[in-house]
């Protein structure tokens, strides 16, 4: 362990963090609008895709859709040579929203990391649909903005990023139940912990096809993404700790939503990032939830402004106004800027090292210990930190991948919040990984009892 005082006068100057050195051109270049179209107006061809339709019609519901959606995987993968492993994950379940017990099925394809492939991002999207009845799994679902905007982002996610290796594995998923109550998130949820994988991040995407609201008022140069504060998975002793060493504004998922925001900053695609520092839509929830509960960083990516008359509606005029979520309502430019955003983090996210687990000492004493636990696959750490009531990062410091302890002096950890992000050899910098209970980017460890 090497361990290093440094003092104010090194402080460094406010900066984004070096996101990429991407030598290979950028990975979202082949995203195509047109393509993320067709893709749409397909599954919108399945009549529904809700959850409790058909499993076995070639033609129409949600076994159809699924059936279609593993076959566009299996294309990609035979366009790289066979880097995909293209499986439906599947249980049987019932509960809330399903009486009878019903084959949830996920279509999952697989991008094994060369180096690390137990390290795992996941691009996300669920493609059953509904219309007013969230019982009725007969009439005409379109779903297009909710959410075959979300379900073509991961193919064409998987088209761009498949033609890449990467050191850490890439999932794409397309999910079966969201509207029935997240039973595909819990299903690749409990499937990402059975398979031992170390999560790095997860981006749902859902509603993500669409830049005008119910109002009117239209934005296409944003994207909210939503990020929980404290994390669900904080026991009784971690929120209490937070009471005094912090940690309510520094979840996983609130570093990566802080990380994305600057990482449109730092290769524009004509999206802006809107941190919405909520887990969800106020009262509502998505394919996320069931990750953040088992402790994994998750975020939701959707629209700026939602259209409430072109989703979760019937097909109808009514009182002069249209109803129904139809392909004429979105905007694909805009769906096609979301999927770059999505395959520029995915990109970055499959070639950095985790993010550190780390840990300040800064009680009774005029300076601030940090220490972290080696990151495999980082060349160097960069040193963050930020006022209690600042929203960003300022870097403080960068040292080499040898030192895993440092004091920082005159850095009071009263009035500063402070943070460590891993560097690859090329570059690629991790989320910041904050240094208050609760902060590491893994499932907080479970009392056994013992």
């Amino acid at each position: 362990m090497r361990y290093l005082i440094l003092p104010a006068a090194i402080i460094a100057a406010s900066a984004l963090p070096v996101l990429a050195n991407d030598t290979d051109g950028d990975p979202a270049a082949t995203v195509s609008a047109e393509r993320l179209q067709s893709d749409v107006e397909t599954m919108v061809s399945f009549g529904t895709r809700h959850t409790l339709s058909s499993l076995d019609d070639p033609e129409r519901g949600i076994g159809a859709a699924l059936d279609w959606g593993r076959a566009e995987f299996e294309e990609a993968s035979a366009a790289c040579g066979g880097c995909l492993d293209v499986q439906f994950v599947e249980r049987e379940m019932e509960g809330r929203r399903i009486p009878e017990p019903v084959l949830i099925r996920n279509a999952v394809a697989i991008q094994r990391g060369t180096e690390r492939p137990n390290e795992v991002v996941i691009i996300q999207g669920h493609i059953d649909s509904r219309v007013s009845d969230v019982m009725d799994a007969t009439s005409d679902a379109p779903g297009a903005n909710d959410n075959a905007s979300g379900s073509a982002l991961v193919l064409e996610a998987a088209r761009a990023l498949s033609q890449r290796e990467y050191p850490t594995t890439i999932v794409y998923a397309l999910l079966m139940g969201e509207e029935q109550g997240l039973y595909g998130g819990n299903l690749l949820a409990d499937y990402a912990t059975e398979q031992g994988w170390t999560v790095k991040a997860v981006l749902n995407n859902d509603v993500v096809g669409g830049s005008c609201g119910s109002d009117g008022i239209c934005d296409a140069e944003h994207v909210r993404v939503f990020s929980e504060a404290v994390r669900a998975d904080a026991d009784d002793d971690t929120r209490a700790a937070m009471r005094s060493r912090g940690g309510a504004n520094d979840s996983p998922s609130r570093n990566l939503s802080r990380f994305l925001d600057q990482l449109a900053e730092a290769n524009p695609t004509g999206l802006d990032v809107r941190q919405t520092w909520r887990s969800d839509r106020m009262g509502r929830g998505g394919d996320h939830l069931p990750f953040l509960d088992r402790g994994y960083p998750a975020i939701r990516f959707s629209v700026a402004i939602e259209d409430y008359e072109h989703q979760h509606q019937d097909l109808r005029v009514e009182d002069g106004v249209t109803y129904g979520d139809t392909v004429d309502e979105m905007d694909f430019d805009f769906l096609a800027d979301v999927t770059r955003l999505n395959v520029r983090a995915a990109d970055l996210l499959a070639r950095t090292p985790m993010p550190p687990a780390v840990t300040a000492d800064g009680i009774v004493r005029p300076d601030v210990l940090l220490e972290w636990e080696p990151a495999t696959g980082a060349v160097r750490y960069n040193i963050w930190r930020r006022r209690t009531d600042e929203r960003d990062w300022t870097l403080r410091e960068t040292v080499d991948a040898d030192t895993n302890s440092i004091v920082l002096a005159p850095d009071r950890g009263d009035d500063w919040i402070f943070g460590v992000s891993s560097v690859a050899a090329d570059g690629a910098e991790s989320p910041v990984s904050s240094a208050v209970p609760g902060g590491q980017f893994y499932p907080l460890p479970v009392d056994s009892g013992e």
